[in-house]
């Protein structure tokens, strides 16, 4: 076989499970239930962040506080201030993948 498969576990507490780290790519699946969310920092790659379920509440750099709902793809640039929260009732589940693979 020359593909690789990876398995990553849905679960309904607050998690960030690493599912890919390699030279080119990180993926990660990340739960926030609601009230949960992950503080500010810069991003150490692009980011882009697939949200599967609920509502991504999200700041990035200076703009106003932005809301995306499941079936979006949000994308920014590496070194962006950002934070993320669940301010919904239901879970928020995304997958995050950075690209180029960060080197830090």
């Amino acid at each position: 076989m020359i593909e690789k498969t990876y398995k990553f576990a849905p679960t309904e507490t607050k998690m960030m499970e690493k599912i890919v780290v390699d030279e080119n790519v990180n993926i990660a699946y990340v739960v926030l239930p609601p009230g949960e969310e992950v503080p500010p920092h810069y991003s150490n790659a692009n980011v882009y962040m697939t949200v599967l379920k609920g509502t991504l509440s999200i700041t990035l750099g200076e703009q106003d506080e932005a809301n995306y709902e499941s079936g979006t793809i949000v994308n920014f640039p590496n070194k962006t201030l950002m934070g993320a929260k669940n301010k919904a009732d239901e879970n928020l589940e995304l997958f995050v993948v950075k690209s180029p693979a960060p080197t830090n």
